[in-house]
C-alpha cells in the first residue's frame, strides 16, 4: 500500500480514532511497525459477543489512549514515507494476527482465503487467449453482474438477459418498507468493489444503488439486453450449443449459458382460500406496490420471516391496526450497530488509513461467517435434544432468550408466543430490527395461528381468529427449491431440468453443474445458500471464479462441451446429504425453508465457507467428461430475428 500525495492531517485523524474499531487498529499497528508488543497483552482485545463489533475490545480507556496515540505516529510516519513492516501477510503469520484481531483462535485453513480477499496473496486471475467462444448469462442482479465483470476481464464474448429494466435482481424488485441486507455492508460488496457506506446494515435503496453503481464503473449495460425475460433455454449436442428464447420470440445461440437468476427471484404464494376475493389490495412483499399509502390502515401480515420483520417496525407507527400471522416463530439476535449509521470519522479511517478496511471488513466476515458453524454440528450424546443440537448451541439459546426476555419484559404473553421450541440456527436466524419494541405497541397483535382463510374483508386464522383488515401483505417467501423456475431448461437428452430433478429436489456437483446439462453453470445453485451466517457475495465470487477458470480452460484446450461425471455428481451429492445429516436443519421435527417436502435439505450449504472456498478454487477437468470443439470458430454469436441475437466478442 503506497502512502498518499498529500500529507495525512493530524488532527483529523486523531479525532478520527475516537471512532475507531481498536481490534482492527491492533492489526494495523503490527503491520505498519512490525512490533510483536502489539500482539500481546495487554494489546489482545477479548472476544466479540456474538456478531457485534466489539469496537473498544474489551480495553481499559488507559489502552484504548495507547493504541491510538501510536497509530497517529504510526500513520502519520508511513504518510511521510516510512516503509510497512509487514505489507503482505501470508500463511501462518496472518493466521496469528487475524486471531488476535478477533479475540479467538482463527483455524489456519482461514489464513488463505483471508490473504486472497485482503489482497495480501495475489487472486488467480486467467484470461483467455483470443477466442469465439459465446457466453448467455441469465439475469443481471448480483450473481449475473459478478459473472459479466469476470467474464469480460478473461476476455470472453458474453451477453446479460435480464427480465427488468435495470440491474439489482432481488434488490430492485423488493422495495417494500424497512427492506435492508441483514448482513454487515462492508461485507455484503464485492471484494473488488468497496463503499463508503452510510449504515452499518444498508437499506435497500443504498444497496441497489451500490449494484448500479458497480455497473456504471464496469460498462455493464452495454452487455445487457434489459426487458428481456428468458422462457427456455434448450441444448443442442450436435452443434455443442444452448439455444436461449425470449418472451419477445428472440432466439439466441452461445456455447455456454451461466444463470444469474438467484433463489430469492420467484414469490410464493401459498394456496390459502380466498385470495381473489379480498377486495382491498393483497400482495406478496416483493410485489409491494409503489403508491401504497399505509397510513391510517389497518395491516395484516402474513408471515413473521425475514421479510416481515424488516416491514413490522418499518408501518407499525403509521397504521391504525397491524395484525401478524406467525406459524412459529424465530430466533432473534441482538446486534449493537444495526441501527447506527457509519460516523464521518469512522469513514475517515476507512479511507485513509493502511490496511485498516480490510481488516475491519476480515473482523466481520470471521464473526458472521464461519465462526457459528460448530454450533450447527448434532452432538447424539447431547442430553438436551428438544432444545439444541449441542452445548455451544444451548449456550447461543440462552443468550437469545435473555435477550428475549429483557426486550419484551412485563408482557409474558408476547414472550411465551415469540419464545421458538427448537434450536437456534434451525432457521434462518434473524437481527432484531425494531421487531420486539414493534409487538409491544398497543395497534399490533400477535396472532399465533396459520392463515386459514381470506374473506372479502379481512383474515381468519386456523385457530378462529378473524380480523376486518384494509391490507394484506403476504410475507411468504419465495420458490427456493425450484432453480431457475419458470425457465424450461433442457439438457442432452432433451429432457426438462425440472424432471431430471423433481418438483423440488435439485441437486448438482458444488452446486454448479449437473449431469446431462454440458456446459450449463448455476450460481446460487441447490445446497449453495448460507444458512449458518455471512455474505451470499462470497459464495457467489466463489462460484463465479470456478466458471470462468473452467471456460478459459475450454478455450484453452480447444473443448466443445464439459458435463459434469455422473459417478462426481453422485458422490458431492452424497457427502452433502450426508454432511446435513449431522447438522440442525435436519434435526427431528425441524420445520424450514432449506429442506424439501421430504426433509432433505436442498438450499442450504453444509460446509464451512472456507471449504467451500477451496472446493471452488479452480476446476477440475477431471470432474468432467470433455468433447473437442467441432464449430469453434464461427463468428461469435448470431441472431434468429432481425439479427437481435448477436453476441460482442472479447467481452464486449
Amino acid at each position: 500500500m503506497t502512502a498518499p500525495d498529500r500529507p495525512i492531517d493530524r488532527e483529523r485523524l486523531t479525532a478520527a480514532l475516537e471512532h475507531a474499531n481498536l481490534p482492527s487498529l491492533v492489526a494495523v499497528l503490527y503491520q505498519l511497525t512490525g512490533e510483536r508488543r502489539w500482539l500481546a497483552d495487554p494489546f489482545r482485545p477479548t472476544r466479540s459477543r456474538g456478531m457485534d463489533d466489539n469496537d473498544l475490545g474489551g480495553f481499559s480507556p488507559e489502552v484504548r489512549a495507547e493504541l491510538r496515540a501510536a497509530a497517529v505516529e504510526a500513520v502519520t510516519a508511513w504518510a511521510d514515507g516510512a516503509p510497512v513492516a509487514v505489507p503482505a501477510p501470508t500463511g501462518e503469520a496472518l493466521g496469528e494476527i487475524l486471531s488476535v484481531a478477533v479475540g479467538e483462535p482463527v483455524p489456519p485453513e482461514h489464513a488463505a482465503m483471508a490473504a486472497q480477499d485482503m489482497g495480501f496473496a495475489p487472486a488467480p486471475t486467467r484470461v483467455a487467449p483470443p477466442n469465439t467462444l459465446r457466453v448467455i448469462v441469465i439475469g443481471a442482479g448480483v450473481s449475473g453482474m459478478l459473472a459479466a465483470i469476470k467474464l469480460a476481464e478473461a476476455g470472453i464474448a458474453h451477453v446479460v438477459l435480464e427480465k427488468n429494466d435495470d440491474v439489482g435482481g432481488t434488490w430492485l424488485e423488493n422495495s417494500y418498507p424497512g427492506a435492508g441486507v441483514d448482513t454487515p455492508s462492508h461485507l455484503y460488496s464485492y471484494s473488488f468493489a468497496p463503499r463508503a457506506w452510510s449504515t452499518h446494515f444498508g437499506k435497500r435503496d443504498e444497496v441497489w444503488a451500490y449494484l448500479r453503481d458497480v455497473a456504471d464503473h464496469h460498462g455493464l449495460r452495454e452487455r445487457i439486453r434489459f426487458g428481456t425475460e428468458v422462457v427456455s433455454a434448450t441444448y443442442d449436442p450436435g452443434a455443442q450449443e444452448w439455444t436461449v428464447r425470449t418472451a419477445d420470440g428472440t432466439s439466441l445461440t452461445a456455447d455456454a449459458v451461466i444463470s444469474g437468476t438467484g433463489q430469492l427471484n420467484r414469490p410464493k404464494v401459498p394456496p390459502i382460500p380466498g385470495l381473489e376475493r379480498f377486495r382491498g389490495p393483497l400482495f406478496h412483499t416483493a410485489c409491494w406496490p409503489a403508491d401504497l399509502d399505509v397510513t391510517g390502515k389497518r395491516v395484516a401480515v402474513v408471515g413473521t420471516g425475514a421479510s416481515a420483520m424488516q416491514i413490522v417496525p418499518a408501518v407499525a407507527a403509521d397504521v391504525e391496526r397491524l395484525t401478524v400471522f406467525q406459524r412459529s416463530p424465530q430466533w432473534i439476535a441482538p446486534n449493537d450497530v444495526y441501527f447506527a449509521g457509519i460516523t464521518e470519522g469512522a469513514q475517515y479511517l476507512l479511507d485513509h488509513v493502511p490496511f485498516y478496511r480490510l481488516w475491519y471488513r476480515s473482523r466481520i466476515a470471521w464473526n458472521t461467517n464461519d465462526k457459528v458453524h460448530p454450533a450447527l454440528q448434532r452432538d447424539d450424546a447431547w442430553e438436551h435434544p428438544e432444545r439444541s443440537v449441542n452445548a455451544l448451541n444451548d449456550a447461543h439459546r440462552r443468550v437469545f432468550t435473555r435477550y428475549l426476555e429483557a426486550e419484551l419484559g412485563g408482557r409474558p404473553d408476547l414472550a411465551a408466543k415469540s419464545l421458538p421450541d427448537y434450536p437456534p440456527f434451525g432457521k434462518r436466524m434473524l437481527l432484531d430490527n425494531g421487531w420486539f419494541a414493534a409487538l409491544r405497541r398497543e395497534n399490533v397483535d400477535l396472532v399465533t395461528e396459520a392463515v386459514a382463510e381470506i374473506t372479502e374483508t379481512g383474515v381468519r386464522g386456523a385457530g378462529g381468529t378473524e380480523c376486518a383488515v384494509d391490507v394484506v401483505v403476504l410475507a411468504t417467501g419465495f420458490e427456493t427449491h425450484k432453480i431457475l423456475y419458470p425457465v424450461e431448461v433442457r439438457g442432452r437428452s432433451g429432457r426438462r431440468l425440472d424432471e431430471v430433478w423433481g418438483p423440488e429436489d435439485a441437486r448438482a456437483h458444488l452446486g454448479i453443474t449437473t449431469t446431462d446439462f454440458p456446459n450449463l453453470f448455476l450460481t446460487c445453485g441447490p445446497g449453495t445458500v448460507l444458512g449458518h451466517g455471512g455474505s451470499y457475495i462470497t459464495t457467489a465470487e466463489c462460484q463465479v471464479r470456478y466458471i470462468v477458470d473452467l471456460l478459459v480452460t475450454m478455450v484453452e484446450r480447444g473443448i466443445g462441451a464439459v458435463e459434469c461425471r455422473p459417478e462426481v455428481e453422485a458422490e458431492y451429492v452424497r457427502r452433502h446429504d450426508e454432511a446435513h445429516e449431522r447438522m440442525i436443519w435436519t434435526h427431528p421435527g425441524m420445520d424450514n425453508w432449506y429442506r424439501n417436502a421430504a426433509g432433505r435439505v436442498v438450499s442450504a450449504l453444509p460446509w464451512r465457507i472456507v471449504d467451500y472456498w477451496r472446493m471452488t478454487r479452480e476446476a477440475d477437468l477431471a470432474d468432467f467428461r470433455t468433447e473437442p470443439a467441432r464449430h469453434r470458430g464461427v463468428p461469435a454469436g448470431h441472431g434468429r430475428r432481425a439479427g437481435s441475437g448477436r453476441i460482442p466478442t472479447r467481452g464486449g
